[in-house]
């Protein structure tokens, strides 16, 4: 419980002014798994899915270079300077198995999930094009002005990648900080409508009383949205990117499941109101 509601109830006889409770929290909607080699999701069950849509890729990396398409990494240095590692993961977005029975389980207390179970909302062999080219939005202002759209920051010496273009390509040492970043551009995806990707959209519609997640942000804080580590080793508790715990060990490829959640907040309504205002106990003046 978070806050509190105002209902304007009318009837015959006129109208009345109810309350009932807010309520805010967190429901995991998608598993994000990454990974190096095309139809290897560390999700064993899922990683048909993904194989299966592999031979969509080849069929047009094939028509533009003649190439079988792969995943994997490569590492230039230059003397004088650090190596750079330049990356490429695939990656996909399956709707949570228990979204809906974690979302909704207790009716008026829990808010509804959007995300329909083992529904395929990204998978990068079918997005091919954009998600090897970057293009266009290699062009976008957000990769190309710095410090706009990035995982951490370079004011404070950790900065683990940009969002933007949201490709499955990135320069990064760490494949563990590789691999979040990549996440992060999936969720930032699908959570947002008209991107020029090949993808479902998971976005809620608002109603009365019901406030559906925004989408998912980089630096927000746990106000957005939270990660937790399912692979190669589970996580007991959600971060946010940058995290500074829960590093697995270091791994030339390292394969990771991500399930992502974002903030709900719900109004239990009344029949027939018209909702006057909300307000969280943040908002609320202190009484002394």
């Amino acid at each position: 419980m978070s806050g509190i509601c105002y209902w304007l109830l009318c009837t015959p006889f006129g109208c009345t002014v109810k309350t009932s409770i807010k309520v805010t929290h967190f429901i995991p909607e998608t598993v994000v798994s990454v990974y190096q080699d095309k139809g290897k999701n560390p999700w064993t069950e899922m990683a048909l899915v993904s194989g299966t849509s592999g031979g969509v890729e080849n069929a047009i990396s094939g028509a533009q270079a003649g190439l079988s398409a792969g995943g994997g990494e490569s590492v230039s240095k230059v003397p004088g300077q650090r190596s750079l590692h330049t990356r490429f993961k695939y990656a996909d977005a399956i709707g949570h198995p228990a979204t809906s029975l974690i979302g909704g389980q207790i009716p008026g207390y829990s808010c509804n999930s959007a995300a329909t179970p083992l529904l395929p909302y990204f998978l990068s062999t079918l997005d091919t094009l954009v998600w090897r080219t970057g293009v266009p939005e290699l062009a976008y202002p957000e990769a190309l002005i710095p410090g706009k759209r990035e995982v951490g920051s370079q004011d404070s010496k950790n900065m683990w990648g940009n969002v933007y273009p949201r490709s499955g390509f990135i320069t990064q040492q760490d494949d563990y900080k590789a691999g979040a970043v990549i996440a992060q551009r999936v969720a930032d995806i699908i959570t947002r409508s008209g991107q020029v990707h090949v993808y479902q959209p998971l976005v809620g519609h608002r109603s009365p009383g019901y406030w559906p997640p925004e989408p998912v942000s980089e630096n927000t804080g746990t106000k957005n949205h939270k990660w937790q580590r399912l692979s190669p080793s589970l996580s007991q508790s959600c971060v946010v990117f940058p995290d500074t715990g829960g590093h697995v060990a270091p791994a030339s490829a390292l394969d990771t499941d991500w399930p992502r959640g974002r903030r709900r907040e719900l109004c239990l309504g009344l029949v027939a109101t018209l909702q006057l205002l909300q307000a969280t106990w943040a908002d609320l003046p202190l009484q002394h």
